[in-house]
């Protein structure tokens, strides 16, 4: 293992190979398999592009010769920023071809967070987009170079300036040093996710080439891929979700096809499906709210549409019906984490199952442990904080001595930070624990109060957070967007949630009408800014 990075122990690394879970290959190997197989095939969509196996797998090893004549090593370190594009697809093969590692930022991400990736990775080049949108990244690219001295090198997909490297020009390389570069090992470290916190700067979490392969074919079994698959990539591919839970690394396995989308407005992917005849996408909770208020219903043909799935957080159950009366296809529940645990609803689930579960574990190598606080074991049905460990889940971050003592028990469970119960198998998520708000010693789930308030017909969105009463310890806010020209007071939503029939104390007892919630670069409520949004305004309306 590359130095920094936490292995698994030798009894559970061979295990793991006995068992079939890691196999001997590399995440190129995968791809170049797959181009054997079929190399006419349709691998990657992207606008008026289209490319195939055989032509994708040719277009890696030039880039790959390219990077290596530029100076790039087996077991370095790179910051990749690049946008959704065939380009990121190429270079981030080219890069696993080399044995340079990844470390995959968003697009979103700026100098400050780059400048943290960069430092606390080592990394000695930058891969960034010229412009996208109104932002410059060849700009920030300088910036921080000026701040970090390891890095060398800014590759820049588009227009480089007269400092940066372009990609295309790597790519016209020659082929001749293909035989130059040995491949790297099934157990070396591929790729660098970042941990999916939404306060502070992110972690690094080391996947290697055997633990990635399999976490991605898993999934991709469990979400019925197939040759047949068309995939719509519409969330950021360097994301794990996107990228490897199944995405585009579970369709490249099975020889489906990629469509890159080129936004993720209703606009751009309703006509999207219909006409390159997608059959499965990966949304998200914003996103799905959007889409099912939007008025394009009727207009675009989903007859190929098979799985709709969302990832990232828990969707509620109102709002998983609705995308099945509306897109006409089975709903998926993904629950995951970059650090390895894949939950996956069955397609194949009883409805009560898909509709309320977050799944259960992709692979019959994950260890789940349900904990109270004190870290005892809990029955079925009791909530508590999920653990886990498995042939795909890191047994520490890079270079994180300090997180590992609080995410890693000493026998190598990572602590999820999620509280969820089981039933028959199936995971049931309540929530993140410091999103439960605790109200005078009552525990109040805000996932469960957001459903309630989601049935509602004039809210299109709903987060509820916790904020500081001096009484009662904390309180409920709810935070709502709503839906186009409709108006709610306090107290129509109490009456709403009367007809519910839950607890009273479980009632938000204040409401905030908002536009659009803060969301993380990995495209998640940001709660802890509305939990400060909320307190502060409070802190105002008490000091007059």
């Amino acid at each position: 293992m590359l130095e920094g990075c936490v292995a698994w122990p030798e009894d559970f690394a061979r295990r793991y190979r006995e068992q079939g879970y890691w196999e001997d290959a590399t995440l190129f190997e995968v791809l170049s398999h797959t181009a054997a197989l079929f190399p006419d095939k349709l691998a990657v969509v992207d606008g008026t592009r289209r490319i195939s196996y055989a032509q994708l797998r040719d277009a890696v090893l030039r880039l790959a010769t390219g990077l290596a004549t530029l100076g790039l090593r087996p077991g370095e370190r790179v910051i990749f920023q690049l946008d959704n594009s065939l380009e990121l697809i190429v270079s981030f093969f080219a890069l696993c071809r080399l044995g340079v590692i990844p470390v995959l930022a968003l697009p979103a991400h700026r100098r400050t967070e780059i400048a943290h990736f960069a430092r606390a990775s080592g990394a000695v080049a930058l891969f960034i987009p010229d412009r996208v949108r109104n932002f410059d990244y060849r700009e920030m690219a300088r910036e921080v170079v000026a701040l970090c001295p390891t890095l060398r090198q800014v590759i820049v997909s588009g227009q480089a300036e007269a400092d940066q490297v372009a990609l295309t020009m790597l790519s016209e390389s020659q082929a001749e040093g293909q035989a130059a570069m040995p491949l790297p090992k099934a157990g070396d470290v591929a790729l660098m996710l970042l941990s999916g916190g939404t306060t502070g700067l992110p972690k690094l979490i080391a996947r290697t080439h055997a633990d990635y392969i399999y976490g991605s074919k898993q999934s991709a079994k469990v979400a019925g891929f197939g040759t047949d698959t068309v995939f719509l990539a519409l969330l950021p591919i360097a994301h794990n979700y996107t990228l490897g839970a199944p995405g585009v690394l579970g369709t490249i396995a099975c020889g489906g096809t990629t469509v890159v989308s080129p936004g993720t407005a209703a606009e751009v992917v309703f006509p999207l499906i219909d006409r390159e005849g997608v059959s499965v996408l990966s949304a998200a909770v914003p996103l799905v709210a959007k889409w099912l208020g939007s008025d394009l219903f009727g207009r675009h043909d989903f007859a190929t549409l098979k799985v709709f799935m969302n990832g990232g957080a828990k969707l509620v159950p109102e709002l998983r019906q609705r995308v099945e009366e509306k897109f006409n296809c089975l709903y998926q529940e993904s629950f995951g984490t970059a650090e390895g645990l894949l939950n996956m609803t069955r397609l194949y689930d009883p409805e009560h199952v898909r509709m309320n579960s977050s799944g259960r574990p992709v692979s019959d190598g994950d260890e789940i442990r349900i904990v109270d606080a004190a870290g005892n074991d809990l029955p079925d049905g009791r909530a508590g904080e999920l653990l886990v460990r498995g042939p795909y889940t890191i047994r520490g971050y890079y270079n994180g001595s300090e997180n590992n003592q609080k995410a890693f028990t000493a026998d190598g469970f990572y602590r999820m930070g999620d509280v969820v119960s089981k039933v028959d198998g199936n995971l049931y998520l309540e929530g993140r624990i410091k999103d439960l708000i605790n109200r005078g010693g009552e525990k109040i789930s805000s996932e469960e109060i957001e459903n309630h308030i989601l049935a509602h017909p004039e809210i299109e969105s709903a987060c509820v957070v916790a904020m500081p009463d001096p009484v009662f310890g904390e309180k409920a806010c709810a935070f709502t967007i709503l839906r186009q020209n409709c108006a709610l007071t306090l107290a129509q939503l109490l009456a709403f949630l009367q007809t519910r029939e839950i607890a009273r104390f479980k009632m938000p007892e204040r409401l905030e009408v908002v536009e659009e919630f803060p969301i993380s670069p990995a495209g998640k409520i940001l709660r802890a800014r509305l939990r400060e949004a909320v307190a502060e305004k409070i802190q105002q309306e008490t000091a007059l």
